[in-house]
């Protein structure tokens, strides 16, 4: 159990409510502003007054990082402006569930009566000052794992939603007024239900493909039937060969013709090429609906259904046009990787073993000590793993969400493993196969040019190899696919970069010539 945080404006209920929500989880309730007035031996009005809101914004971090930290779990309720504070903010997101409390401005001042002791409203004009300031902390706010309308609901109803928010424990990918949730579960179609209904769409369209449509159907429906909104469906063929821009047509013209508007939202329900597909029909029709991911392999549960990553092939090479359009909700239910053939199960593991060597020296442990029964598709095993890996993948985006910066680390492998993959006509390996194999490949290209020595090629070839996965790529195999790295999106004019790790959960990108990479990769 994680800690839970009240957040919001003030008079929107914090303190108020979360004396209750403690009581029914059986947590301690702890007031961050009393404690920061308790620690200063003063009240807020005084340190502000006297100090100003930087040094108050400073203890006020402080504080409520080192409750954050404790690990017995707590109900804290946040100061009206804590998560403006970018650091104790990602803290939060991190160590809590964040719900932020939402009530109109005129609300709010009804509710607090004297501003006098508000030192962030003094002025002439109070219920401009509150809407400037919602305003101002929008984006601070969004970033949470729910909201919750304390207007519209009776007292027992706000704390039974926040209760709710905490218990079902998603992970929150971060991006301001762009911010989801992914939910991670296990045989919960309800998940995928509830987080269609949040949306309130005028009509659902879900795309998936043919096998996904056999293997998952029951599933499907399970979570859709009850829907109030009309569902249609759209079947595309399977597989990477039809990533196609004229899948893309199918997808916007069972749209248009099943009468979708602005107000519906499609849903992206299959392995990560319906899900790059969808969210690349969904940002363009009408110039933008909502969209819902719902992987069902491992490896777009982990990887391709979050961040925003969307798009289709062209024979030139993969995932050359796109957008970064994010979802407004992901649900990863591990249920579905029971449908899977272990090589597709096993493939997706390429991309977990990546991201733990990048950036989780705990995990790559856990996946070398658990290897034989992940590699068997044990889902008590997989849980925890798929939603560790969700969290990292989440950090990576919030920090780099359109791909200029520390997000290139997650291509560790993908340069040869996209030619790999476009030189075999898209049929011939699966991409999990492709990045296990490119990831071996270019550490051993990297020890060749002195940038890294054999740590990380040594930990990460074996526990590859426990998992089922391919290794070792033919040097003719490889020169016949290297033409295709012309067109790697890392490339800047002669130089690519290139994300390398040293060992387990140390990782940097290096810029290199890309004639002195094709020497080295190519031997």
């Amino acid at each position: 159990m994680r800690h839970l945080v009240l957040s919001g404006f003030m008079a929107t209920g914090k303190t108020t409510l979360a004396p209750r929500v403690a009581a029914r989880l059986g947590l301690p309730f702890i007031d961050v502003d009393a404690k920061i007035a308790s620690a200063a031996g003063r009240t807020i009005a005084e340190i502000w007054s006297s100090e100003g809101e930087a040094a108050f914004r400073e203890l006020e971090a402080k504080v409520a990082s080192d409750w954050l930290r404790r690990p017995e779990p707590h109900v804290l309720a946040f100061g009206g402006g804590a998560v403006t504070t970018r650091g104790l903010r990602r803290l939060a997101h991190e160590r809590a569930c964040v719900v932020t409390l939402e009530t109109p401005p005129e609300a709010i001042l009804a509710r607090l009566g004297d501003v006098s002791s508000r030192p962030a409203l003094m002025g002439t004009d109070p219920l401009g000052r509150i809407a400037q300031l919602l305003q101002d902390r929008a984006s601070a706010y969004a970033e949470s794992h729910a909201q919750v309308k304390t207007d519209d609901l009776s007292f027992d109803g706000a704390v039974d939603a926040i209760v709710q928010a905490h218990r079902r424990d998603a992970v929150l990918v971060p991006l301001g007024t762009r911010s989801y949730t992914v939910d991670v579960v296990r045989g919960e179609p309800a998940r995928l239900r509830q987080a269609i209904e949040r949306l309130s769409p005028t009509r659902l369209v879900a795309v998936m493909d043919a096998v996904v449509e056999r293997a998952c159907g029951a599933r499907f429906e399970a979570a859709t039937l009850p829907l109030r909104a009309p569902v249609d469906r759209v079947a595309l063929p399977a597989g990477e060969v039809h990533k196609t821009l004229a899948s893309i047509e199918v997808i916007w013209s069972a749209a248009i013709g099943a009468g979708a508007d602005r107000g519906s939202a499609l849903l992206g329900f299959g392995g990560g090429v319906v899900g790059d597909l969808t969210g690349f029909a969904a940002s363009t029709l009408f110039r933008g609906v909502r969209f819902v991911q719902s992987p069902t392999t491992l490896l777009a549960m982990v990887d391709a259904a979050i961040g925003g990553k969307t798009g289709f092939d062209l024979p030139a090479g993969k995932n050359l046009i796109g957008t970064i359009s994010q979802p407004s909700a992901v649900v990863c239910d591990v249920a579905h990787l029971e449908t899977l053939s272990s090589r597709e199960r096993n493939a997706g593991l390429a991309e977990v073993v990546k991201i733990a060597l990048l950036a989780d020296a705990g995990l790559f442990e856990r996946l070398v000590a658990e290897a034989e029964k992940i590699a068997r598709g044990d889902l008590d095993s997989l849980l925890p793993i798929v939603r560790r890996a969700v969290e990292l993948k989440a950090r990576y985006v919030a920090d780099d969400e359109h791909d200029h910066g520390i997000r290139t680390l997650l291509n560790l492998g993908h340069t040869v493993a996209h030619a790999l993959e476009a030189h075999g006509g898209y049929s011939r390996v699966l991409h999990g196969e492709a990045v296990s194999m490119g990831m071996v490949v270019e550490l051993a290209a990297a020890e060749r040019l002195g940038l890294i020595d054999g740590a990380a090629r040594a930990a990460l070839e074996p526990l590859l190899e426990r998992l089922g996965l391919p290794t070792r790529v033919s040097p003719s195999v490889l020169a016949g696919a290297w033409s295709y790295t012309a067109q790697d999106k890392k490339r800047a004019g002669g130089a690519i970069d290139w994300p390398l790790a040293s060992k387990p959960g140390q990782a940097r990108i290096v810029r290199v010539a890309a004639d002195r990479l094709r020497d080295a990769i190519l031997g």
